[in-house]
């Protein structure tokens, strides 16, 4: 038997007064703990593999993430040089001292927790292996079961913590990871991303030094404004490279406040944590609970980050978006075309124009709802979502009839989690408002947010969305915006337990997505936030794309694309084309460039089509029309990043069919060249060496490269024999590139 000594008592008589100490004895406590063999726990899919063991003495440590070991067993009596070595899921207490996974605080006020290993099991379904690892407090009756979900041909592999609270008494959770990962390497390039409304997605890279770097959002919504809870982190350089080296990629399936955290201790390691906020989140876990943690989601490359991000798209076309990979409409959005000021034959013209141009689905932005106070801007209104007769007297039935009587779906807009000060929800419900009593109700955007918290409010959200899909038969499209993060929280419904208001908020939302989907499993729903504000993997289990930022600027969105494309597939990632001078940004770009920009995602149009003149309208018309031909390539292909925005005046990359028989290629000229350096060499990537490709440049008449219409080897093209002439600032091209 191993046994470990328990000195805590004996300290306390230290501390105590000597009243006390007189009035109890204390003494030092053995607690046995049976050894076991130890063994090896392998995690593995086509390509990595996640090895753990259990110590003779039931300690849980991670071996091994990287390429597969084919006698994985071998990591089992592995000496580290540190003991044990990693922790598997570290918990606050014990010989523990860094950044843990873990941090309970006990009803009798003790916050040691030290973890030891139970029992494993291993189950598969599909192309899917669960590793359940449960694991229990050597004194207590807390248990934790790690839940590992390997995705064999996607190189990904899922994991989160579920927390057993098996006593009998309440425990406080104050840090709950849904995941750890420690990693050794002589360097550690971290890409990560930043920004702003307008600016999201910016591309920010650090060798990580020794002491902890933390990614954290505290805002309640709009939690990926300011930073997304995803990063990849490159081992053994501090260059970044798409296509070779060791990357680690992670991200977090959750919409609320989150933590990132990168602790390089003094042995050089390097743990990784992900998971929910601590930040007022002192989880209250009653006797007999358990507290589930979101998904967080871990792949391995050997090919750089390019291989890291195309593991992810693969498993987030098939997993982790909702109908991810199917092809969606393109779409005209009323938004920029019309703000608030429209009536019935302002929007019929639009579909007019729409149908005329090829696109398949008009979109009704905001504005349309409000009886008793209108909303003519973003001042009223939120929360009263009844048809404004003033402006559609004919209602949204006459509307969705005469779009699809002209072959376009509909689409209609919702805030359903916000509430206007001036509104007939705020003069009924009060108490329905996220806040604090006693303090000031702060707005933003003149608005304030409903308590998900609150069951009632879960079911008047749901109502909003179900009455909206009642509206008129065949609504199909819900463009779902959140547009104000949360201050001065507080749930009125949670009384004294307002530790749990942002976790619980973040859960009454997934509840009414749930209860949607249930009702409405085949509508197309848009996650959008003030742009990309909502950007996560926890949103995307319920949302068909997002709104990737309300800066519609080509040359803005090609690093916010770039960034985007590291983590989350362009499946779901929706680009308009709009008017210039652009609405965000000022920038003044060719309508190709801005057709080309928005065909690296789902394309769609923000303006006014009136507004465009003849020889506009038939260049959209035959941009659409273009896009039909690849888009399939765009939702379903591998993504290859040929040339990053950031380090290169060329920004360029490729979607490649999984057999390799069909390819599309983007370029754009970011900065004016000089026109003496000639065509600019590309290596083409992803490609078949041996097979040729015709080559077909799209939307012009006089292609920029001497091969267009001519047919190269795959070897040729990925070897420097592709340099179209793009020198022209805010030029750019669209090859497709289809096997002979």
């Amino acid at each position: 038997m191993k046994h470990i000594t328990i000195l805590a008592a004996a300290l306390l008589v230290a501390v105590m007064p000597a009243e006390a100490r007189k009035a109890k004895k204390f003494t030092h406590q053995t607690v046995e703990i049976p050894a076991v063999e130890p063994q090896s726990i392998v995690i593995e899919t086509a390509g990595s593999q996640l090895v753990l063991a259990v110590t003779t003495d039931r300690n849980l440590v991670l071996r091994h993430y990287g390429a597969p070991v084919k006698d994985a067993g071998q990591f089992t009596h592995m000496d580290t040089g540190r003991g044990n070595g990693a922790q598997a899921y570290p918990a606050a207490g014990g010989t523990f001292l860094g950044q843990a996974a873990l941090h309970v605080k006990y009803a009798d006020g003790n916050h040691n927790t030290e973890l030891r290993y139970l029992s494993h099991s291993v189950k598969a379904s599909g192309g899917v292996k669960t590793t359940e690892i449960v694991l229990k407090d050597y004194v207590t009756d807390l248990q934790v079961k790690l839940v590992y979900d390997a995705y064999r041909k996607e190189n990904v592999i899922c994991s989160h913590s579920e927390i057993v609270n098996g006593g009998k008494k309440a425990v406080e959770l104050l840090e709950v990871a849904s995941s750890s990962l420690t990693l050794e390497a002589d360097k550690y390039l971290l890409t990560h991303f930043h920004g702003g409304w307008a600016y999201e997605m910016q591309t920010a890279r650090e060798l990580l030094d020794f002491g902890t770097k933390v990614i954290e959002s505290r805002r309640g919504t709009q939690t990926t404004q300011t930073e997304n809870p995803s990063f990849l982190v490159s081992l053994n350089t501090g260059e970044f490279s798409e296509t070779s080296g060791e990357v680690v990629a992670g991200a977090l399936a959750w919409s609320g406040n989150f933590r990132l955290s990168f602790e390089k201790d003094e042995t050089g390691l390097v743990n990784v944590l992900g998971g929910i906020s601590p930040f007022a989140s002192a989880y209250p876990l009653k006797a007999g609970e358990t507290f589930v943690t979101p998904e967080m989601i871990w792949t391995w490359s050997a090919d750089g980050a390019g291989g890291a991000s195309r593991n992810l798209h693969r498993w987030a076309r098939q997993y982790g978006i909702y109908g991810g990979g199917t092809v969606n409409p393109t779409l005209l959005n009323s938004w920029e075309g019309a703000y608030f000021t429209f009536t019935t034959p302002t929007l019929t013209g639009m579909i007019d124009d729409a149908a005329a141009m090829g696109l398949e689905m008009f979109v009704l932005d905001d504005g349309w709802f409000g009886t008793k106070y209108p909303r003519n801007s973003d001042k009223s209104s939120l929360g009263d979502w009844d048809l404004c007769t003033d402006k559609i007297p004919e209602g949204i039935d006459y509307l969705a009839s005469y779009a699809h009587g002209k072959g376009l779906k509909l689409g209609i807009w919702i805030e359903p989690e916000m509430v206007s000060r001036v509104s007939e929800l705020a003069e009924k419900h009060p108490e329905w408002v996220v806040q604090s009593p006693g303090r000031a109700l702060y707005e933003a955007r003149w608005q304030w947010v409903l308590d998900l918290a609150n069951p009632e409010v879960q079911d008047f959200v749901f109502g909003i969305f179900d009455k909206t899909m009642q509206l008129a038969p065949g609504i199909d499209y819900i463009k779902w915006d959140c547009n104000r993060p949360v201050y001065s929280f507080g749930s009125p419904y949670l009384g004294t337990e307002q530790d749990r208001f942002f976790v619980e908020y973040v859960q009454g939302l997934y509840s009414v997505m749930r209860r949607i989907r249930e009702k409405y499993p085949d509508v197309l729903v848009q996650c959008c936030s003030s742009g990309g504000s909502r950007l996560d993997y926890g949103a995307m289990r319920w949302c068909n794309e997002f709104w990737t930022s309300d800066n519609t600027d080509a040359i803005s969105r090609s690093r916010i694309q770039y960034a985007t494309s590291m983590i989350y597939p362009a499946c779901a990632m929706a680009s308009h084309v709009s008017a210039v001078p652009n609405h965000q940004s000022g920038n003044v770009t060719p309508l190709k460039m801005r057709f080309d920009m928005a065909a690296a995602g789902r394309l769609g149009m923000e303006l006014q089509p009136k507004n465009l003149t003849a020889e506009e309208r038939a260049l959209a018309y035959r941009c659409i029309k273009s896009y039909k031909g690849f888009r399939d390539l765009v939702f379903t292909g591998d993504l290859y990043r040929i040339s990053s925005p950031l380090d290169s005046d060329y920004y360029a990359f490729m979607y490649v069919s999984e057999d390799k028989s069909r390819a599309v290629m983007f370029e754009f000229c970011l900065r004016y060249q000089n026109r003496a350096t000639g065509g600019h060499l590309l290596r083409l990537a992803g490609l078949d060496p041996s097979r040729k490709y015709l080559v077909t440049e799209q939307n012009v008449d006089t292609s920029c490269w001497w091969g267009n219409g001519q047919s190269f080897t795959g070897d040729f093209l990925m070897s420097g024999g592709f340099n179209p002439v793009l020198n022209g600032s805010n030029a750019s091209a669209i090859f497709v590139l289809a096997a002979r």
